[in-house]
């Protein structure tokens, strides 16, 4: 291989794999929200809250004789066809219709001009 491809390739393993050593990502506050009856244990007894959220979890120590690092919510999540035109990313190609780009599980507007009609769906939190 030429010596440029090493280079490249061993940056992205070496940024791909700092980010899997960096732990989960955050849970967002909403999804952290859970009745303390509900809360499913994702620690161990002694966990710190730094610990507990760098391993994705949730932390909340307000109520005793309850799991304070708890496991989130899982997010939800809709696909929605954009309305912004701006917005679109290509789905099809020129002259497709509704019925094809529908077959692909992708949005269709025949409208405005000069953007594309067949575009992906945006994925949405809830």
């Amino acid at each position: 291989m030429d010596l440029k491809v090493i280079c490249v390739l061993s940056v992205i393993l070496i940024v791909a794999l700092s980010t899997l050593a960096e732990g989960k990502t955050a849970p967002t506050r909403c999804q952290c929200k859970l009745a303390p009856r509900e809360r499913k244990n994702c620690g161990y007894p002694g966990i710190s809250a730094a610990e507990c959220r760098k391993a994705g979890c949730c932390f909340n120590a307000s109520v005793p004789s309850v799991p304070w690092c708890f496991t989130p919510k899982t997010k939800k999540v809709r696909k929605v066809c954009s309305e912004d035109a701006r917005n679109r990313i290509n789905c099809g190609f020129p002259g497709i219709s509704a019925v094809q780009c529908k077959r692909r599980g992708c949005c269709f507007r025949a409208h405005p001009a000069g953007v594309p009609w067949c575009f992906y769906h945006r994925v949405v939190e809830e």
